[in-house]
Formats: structure tokens, C-alpha cells, sequence
């Protein structure tokens, strides 16, 4: 099958993720006649002759079976954070739909699921070595790490019972824009956690956040976190990589950067190249370092964006007033 007989579902098309990767996908030249169909629920994309949108939720079979006509992919983007009332929808009825329909589907070729690390801990427990795709499930309290367990295994499952061509791209917090600068704020601005502003006094963390004051978070023992994340481009690229790659066949991958975000270098760094001030937070999380080696090694797959480059690229980023900053989700 030509590229161009293809249709790709992108499932949470309008998130950070989603408008990268199609971004990416249509770019590329080697998919340049297929399609994008996106299935959106509360936020649409416009459409043109690539990308066509179907309207509805995911936890609805009828619309899962629409949106699943003739696609031979499928990127699985739609997530919840702490939201109990809508997580089983998406979660669970959403993927059994979704894996249901593809492996019915005479067209079908290939399914993505774009994992977290919080399904195996995140930061949240000690890891004494660095974590590999073999570390076992450890989600921590709260609806979401238990999602990113139940996606993994539900994926896994389908291969099992139906021997479903599919991939698990693990990625830890994803980063984009000047994301990276305000999850370092001590304002009600902060992006996900922790929330700075909770660590300190009200009136300590107004004069940190009206000089930017980095924060430098300690673990248990008092020594700097070392915490994972990965840029969104990078993410891109690892989908990108994944699509109709052989060696991609029901595994997993570590998709992240080279190295954890250490906030002591973090903080230098800023001081050095900014002059910006900082202060130790201590916290009861704790270092960990996700292993990629297996993504480098079966996909060819390299992340581009270091620690100075993803510091570099969030304080630069300059905002049009067109593209507020927004938080959909809670966390």
C-alpha cells in the first residue's frame, strides 16, 4: 500500500501533541498524499484537503466506528489528568473502542499510543537505577497515573489476544513555548507542579515570583531533583520515526531527553546567562533518569533538545496575542 492510499486518525488532535505531529506528518515528503483525520470532541481543527475532522467522543462506539473508515493508523493522543468524572470514558471505553474497531478493520495497519512516565511513578518513588521499559507499573495516587497503567496494559493485551500491530511511545512531562519558564514560576501562572507558590509563604513567593526567582527543587536527603521531560518536537519526531517502522511491532519506548533536567544546573544556568536569582525548595520527590537507549537503538531515533536549549528555547519564546496561554487540564 502506497503512502498515499493512507489515512491517519489522530485521536486529542487539537493538544500540544497532536498540532505538532500533524504539523510534522504534513511536512514530510514521504507522506505528502496521505490524510489526517482528526476526532475531536470539545476543540476542532480546521479542515482542508488533508485533514478531515469527525466530531464526537470517543467513549461513543458509533463515533469511534465513523471516524475509523478506511484508516490505516492511528495516533492516540486523548488523555485526562485529574478529572474521576471523564478518565474511565477516555481511558478505558475509549481505547477498547478504538482497538476493538481496528482490529475488525480491513484497513487497519498500525496503532500508537503515546504513554507517561506516570505510569511508572514519575518522580513520585525512588529508582535506584535508571528506568527502563522493563520497570515494573507503579502508579502513585490520583485517576491519571492509573491510566497510564490501564493504557499500556490494554495496548499490550491486544497484542496478546490478537497479535495487534502496535507501539507504546513513553514520554514524561512534554515541553513546548515557553512551557519550561512557567513551570518555574512562584506565581498562580505556574504550569503543572509543583505548585511553587504552595512551598513557600504568600508573601515569600510574591517577592520570588516579581524578582523570577528559579526555584531549585531537593529531594528528601536535600540533594538537587533530577526529573524527566521531553519537547514536544522531539515527541514529533519519535512519531514520525514509529510510523510503519518494522521494529516499532509491539513495543515499548522511552521517549525522552538524553538526560533528566537537573534544577541546580538549571538554576546556574539561568543565573549565568540571565542573572537571574534562586532559592532550594526541599520536596519529598525524588531523582529519576529514563533510559532511551532502546528508542535511539531500534527506531534511529535522537532527541535534538538539551538542557540549555530547552531553557534557551522557553525564555526566548515570545508570545503573539493571538496565542494566550492556556491550561486545559488540571496539572
Amino acid at each position: 500500500m502506497s503512502n498515499g492510499n493512507k489515512i491517519v486518525l489522530v485521536t486529542g488532535a487539537t493538544g500540544k501533541v497532536g498540532q505538532n505531529f500533524i504539523r510534522r506528518f504534513l511536512s514530510d515528503s514521504a507522506w505528502e498524499k496521505s490524510k489526517i483525520r482528526a476526532l475531536c470532541h470539545n476543540r476542532i481543527l480546521e479542515e482542508n484537503d488533508r485533514i478531515e475532522v469527525v466530531r464526537g467522543s470517543i467513549s461513543q462506539l458509533d463515533t469511534v466506528s465513523e471516524a475509523m473508515k478506511e484508516v490505516t493508523h492511528v495516533v492516540h493522543l486523548a488523555t485526562c489528568k485529574e478529572t474521576p468524572s471523564d478518565v474511565m470514558d477516555v481511558t478505558v471505553r475509549g481505547l477498547f473502542w478504538l482497538l476493538e474497531t481496528c482490529r475488525r478493520s480491513p484497513s487497519f495497519r498500525q496503532f500508537i499510543l503515546i504513554g507517561g512516565d506516570a505510569g511508572i511513578g514519575h518522580f513520585v518513588y525512588p529508582h535506584p537505577i535508571p528506568v527502563a521499559e522493563t520497570q515494573k507499573h507503579s502508579p502513585y495516587k490520583g485517576c491519571y497515573a492509573l491510566s497510564k497503567v490501564l493504557e499500556e496494559v490494554m495496548l499490550e493485551q491486544y497484542y496478546t489476544q490478537y497479535d495487534l500491530n502496535g507501539c507504546c511511545l513513553r514520554a514524561p512531562w512534554i515541553m513546548e513555548k515557553d512551557d519550561f519558564k512557567y513551570s518555574l514560576s512562584f506565581g498562580e501562572d505556574v504550569f503543572g507542579g509543583p505548585r511553587w507558590c504552595d512551598l513557600v509563604d504568600s508573601e515569600t513567593a510574591k517577592k520570588y515570583k516579581d524578582n523570577n526567582t528559579i526555584p531549585i527543587m531537593t529531594d528528601t536527603t536535600g540533594k538537587p531533583v533530577k526529573r524527566n521531560f521531553v519537547h514536544v518536537e522531539d515527541l514529533a519526531e519519535a512519531i514520525m520515526l514509529s510510523l510503519d517502522h518494522p521494529a516499532a511491532r509491539q513495543q515499548l519506548f522511552n521517549v525522552c531527553m538524553d538526560e533528566p533536567v537537573d534544577y541546580r544546573k538549571v538554576a546556574d544556568y539561568l543565573e549565568e546567562t540571565r542573572n537571574l536569582p534562586n532559592v532550594e525548595i526541599a520536596t519529598e520527590f525524588h531523582s529519576t533518569w529514563l533510559d532511551n537507549t532502546k528508542a535511539k537503538f531500534l527506531l534511529d531515533w535522537r532527541p535534538k533538545f538539551d538542557l540549555s536549549r530547552l531553557i534557551d528555547a522557553a525564555w526566548n519564546y515570545e508570545r503573539d496575542q493571538n496565542d494566550p496561554r492556556k491550561i486545559w487540564y488540571p496539572g
